[in-house]
């Protein structure tokens, strides 16, 4: 049966760096020690005033692109996974299909927040699956979180960051190597606790609400702390069983980059090594639903992965959305 396989990955980040300390002097208080010897940042990138998310998604999607030795025209399918589009409506798929030139490429979005990637990536699996014409598809996962900052509000803005991760899919039927399997979830009891609540139309946005800054991402509610290690954990270990494997056998883990302390205890609890999840967010920040094709990206070119290696790419966002999927190089 056909599925998809990894050709190609590409990443980009923003050249505007921030570094810890000048939050220190935004705020007027020490939130780099906090944020070294909890989370590990110590810096992250943030687009310039004539940066869009879906021109951070062009960067990205062309260094893929050049590794996969493919032209624009060679696209079939491209899927974005962002919770920060250029618009609310058009797509932001359909912006950057524009602006790569991808002319015989459909597009189009999805929004399951931080666990875009691998909601995406499931998707096109299931397309690949589905449709011959699918030969070649491009997914990415995009964030200008930036754009959407209260620059008072210490709880988001020393955390969330800009970029864009993609890779590039072809179909194979070696049921020995790529997508093995998924497992997707939400826990919509949750999706008042963080989010982005003015702008569409549940409360659509008006001169006063931005110039307030109500348009911007705020933490309602504190989510249980053990929530992502109990989901990421079981749900590491479903994607496995459904793909014939044992957890011991996993040799990589591409994980949201939101908490430091919350990956290793998801390690912790499957009893594999820290080592086994890489992680960015010391030089990235958090960037969202482009964090895992960001640190897979950097894993994949530096020789992270080997051929014959059992992975698992991972993650969570505002819904509370949870997406996993099993991969054999």
């Amino acid at each position: 049966m056909r599925h998809a396989q990894i050709i190609a990955s590409g990443s980009y980040a923003p050249d505007r760096v921030l570094k810890n300390e000048w939050f220190n002097e935004l705020l007027g208080e020490d939130v780099d020690t906090w944020l070294r010897q909890n989370l590990t940042i110590e810096e992250r990138r943030w687009m310039t005033d004539d940066q869009t998310t879906s021109d951070l998604c062009v960067e990205a999607g062309r260094r893929a692109l050049e590794m996969s030795n493919l032209s624009p025209a060679d696209i079939d399918l491209l899927i974005i996974a962002t919770d920060t589009p250029d618009f609310i409506s058009p797509s932001t798929a359909s912006v950057v299909q524009n602006k790569m030139g991808l002319t015989n490429a459909t597009s189009f979005d999805t929004n399951t927040a931080c666990a875009g990637f691998p909601t995406a990536f499931t998707l096109a699996n299931g397309l690949i699956a589905a449709e011959d014409r699918f030969k070649k598809v491009m997914v990415m996962g995009a964030y200008g979180m930036s754009r959407f900052l209260n620059l008072k509000d210490k709880k988001t803005v020393t955390l969330f960051a800009d970029g864009a991760g993609a890779v590039v899919l072809e179909p194979t039927e070696n049921d020995q190597q790529g997508f093995l399997s998924s497992d997707l979830r939400t826990k919509g009891e949750y999706h008042k606790h963080m989010g982005i609540y003015t702008g569409a139309a549940a409360d659509p946005s008006t001169e006063e609400k931005v110039s307030d800054r109500q348009h911007c991402l705020k933490f309602v509610e504190k989510f249980p702390k053990e929530l992502n290690p109990t989901m990421w954990s079981d749900m590491i270990r479903t994607v496995c069983e459904r793909a014939g494997a044992d957890v011991s056998d996993v040799k990589k883990i591409f994980i949201t980059q939101i908490n430091i302390n919350q990956i290793w205890e998801t390690l912790d609890i499957l009893g594999l090594p820290h080592e086994t999840a890489p992680t960015i967010m010391d030089k990235f920040g958090y960037t969202g639903s482009a964090a895992i094709p960001m640190v897979f990206d950097e894993s994949f070119r530096h020789d992270g992965v080997s051929e014959g290696d059992l992975t698992v790419f991972i993650g969570s966002g505002g819904g509370l959305h949870f997406g996993a999927c099993a991969y054999r190089f």
